[in-house]
């Protein structure tokens, strides 16, 4: 497979391929396009109208802390609840469309994403410290995840499903209609794919939305919400509402006119919302949680493979998706080679501005996450110790950033927090142990359960592990990744235990019947 024109698709397994000139070049025009535009106020939309605020927020880029990327308007309580009503007034009319004209104006937007893809790429990669390939997988996966769940709908028939009867003289069908107003609260680390996705899935089926991106990432919140609106979203289906969450959080959890709520981002939020969201009777409440992800390497992996699957999946973004590997449990007879592997593969990446060709590793997302790394490193070089990396990086050029370096640590017990905790930066624990049935009880003692990855040989060995592991998404002997890279109707992306409140995920095939809810219709025949 070549990439030898603009409209390759980058997705999470290909990235490798996407390096071409053609690519680069398309990219740097959208680089310079977005550049061009930063700096701009944006204000809130409720109701289809601008609302703009005495309040604004300043965003700057992670990779260079004085460059404005845009001035946005803080919502209020007060305009949280406007776009609430709104969305509330919208919902009849967008409820009664024909099922197909909903999916139409979906796959508009989808398209309009499509179109724009090298600017909403250069934006997130200014925004969020992406590198040129996971922003552009990004921007990809959202158009996916639109067109996958607007095909739900379609294969379902707009989930209208014929019954058994008791008599002929009655006609049964199960139904599947929308909830109403549904809050979707996004994270920063895939700004457009999850923001598209959860609100793509309450908006196919019928609900209207209320949306609250990142505070990280308002301005790709902003071009989501231009792409809906330019595809033809009625006024008020769609609302765009920027700001803390200590205000526009409170405002969508305490609601009792919001019916749905669908976020992704910390368990302590996320759980937070699940049990504050249904005070009165049971309301629908979708989280994606986080993880505390491990890679088993057993003696029969291919230790290149592994440690490239690792690092890869470990320092992408910088560790900072919930995804992420960041424990591995690794046999004694390879711990050595696979470490040399690891370090190798490690050192050879580089860490810049993500919005460079060539660039592996961008900043973290702020000052927050700045400070974590530099108190886990700390804690690390106590606790056990650093192979590799351990190093803020402020000489120019990245004075001006969050850089660090990934960071590999071994010799702490198997006990030790770090193989529990989540962090949420480039930094990878690993530990050796002697059995694979050891390394699942291990894994599944953590109170997560998102992600893992296993490297082996033998078929029975993988069977077991999927058999035995307490997670949701499970790779075996990927080098594009140990625990990352779910596509939209390739591999559902499901949290277990506290990494998920449904049991079913994201870019799967059970996704958009969340947002639904079952009726029964039983009409007799009358006779005349």
């Amino acid at each position: 497979m070549s990439a030898q024109n603009a409209d390759f698709k980058i997705t999470y397994s290909t990235m490798g391929l996407g390096q071409s000139d053609v690519f680069n070049a398309a990219f740097d025009a959208g680089l310079e396009e977005a550049q061009t535009a930063a700096g701009q106020t944006y204000p809130n939309y409720i109701g289809g109208e601008p609302r703009a605020s005495d309040s604004l927020m300043r965003s700057t880029s992670p990779s260079d802390t004085s460059f404005v990327l845009g001035h946005f308007a803080n919502a209020s309580a007060d305009d949280t609840r406007d776009a609430i009503r709104a969305a509330r007034s919208a919902f009849p009319a967008w409820r009664d469309m024909h099922y197909r004209d909903r999916v139409a104006i979906m796959k508009k937007a989808a398209d309009r994403i499509s179109e724009n893809k090298y600017f909403l790429a250069s934006v997130m990669s200014l925004e969020v410290g992406k590198n040129r390939m996971e922003a552009m997988g990004d921007t990809e996966e959202a158009a996916d995840l639109i067109r996958y769940y607007a095909k739900q709908m379609e294969d379902a028939q707009g989930f209208r499903r014929p019954m058994m009867r008791l008599s002929e003289n009655e006609d049964v069908v199960s139904v599947l209609r929308p909830f109403g107003v549904w809050a979707c609260v996004a994270p920063f680390n895939f700004p457009l794919a999850l923001s598209a996705g959860m609100s793509a899935g309450a908006l196919v089926a019928g609900n209207t939305v209320v949306y609250k991106p990142s505070s990280e990432a308002p301005w790709t919140g902003v071009l989501l919400y231009e792409a809906y609106r330019d595809a033809g979203i009625p006024a008020g289906v769609f609302n765009f509402v920027n700001g803390p969450g200590s205000v526009i959080g409170e405002e969508l959890v305490e609601s009792p006119d919001v019916d749905g709520f669908v976020f992704t981002g910390s368990k302590e939020v996320g759980m937070s919302a699940f049990h504050r969201f249904s005070p009165d009777f049971p309301k629908p409440c979708i989280t994606e949680m986080g993880g505390k992800n491990p890679t088993i390497v057993t003696a029969k992996a291919d230790v290149e493979l592994a440690a490239e699957g690792v690092v890869k999946s470990a320092f992408g973004l910088g560790g900072q998706k919930c995804s992420a590997c960041s424990r591995v449990y690794v046999h004694p007879s390879l711990e050595e080679a696979f470490l040399s592997q690891l370090v190798e593969k490690t050192r050879a990446l580089t860490v810049g501005d993500p919005a460079e060709r060539g660039v592996d590793l961008g900043p973290l997302i702020n000052e927050r996450s700045y400070r974590t790394y530099q108190d886990a490193v700390v804690r690390a070089r106590q606790d056990g110790r650093v192979l590799t990396g351990g190093t803020v990086l402020t000489d120019p050029p990245y004075d001006k950033g969050y850089f660090v370096e990934p960071t590999i640590v071994v010799g702490l017990p198997l006990d030790h927090p770090f193989f529990y905790e989540e962090l949420l930066v480039p930094h990878v624990v690993v530990g050796a142990v002697d059995s694979l049935e050891q390394s699942v009880v291990l894994s599944n003692q953590s109170e997560y359960g998102l992600t893992a990855g296993i490297y082996s040989s033998d078929p029975a060995e993988v069977e077991w592990f999927f058999d035995n592991i307490e997670s949701g998404v499970c790779y075996a002997n990927r080098r594009s990744g140990a625990t990352t890279g779910a596509w939209p109707g390739v591999q559902a992306f499901c949290g277990w235990k506290g990494s998920g409140s449904t049991g079913k995920g994201g870019c799967g095939p059970y996704y958009v019947q969340q947002f639904m809810r079952e009726q029964s219709r039983t009409v007799m025949e009358v006779s005349n």
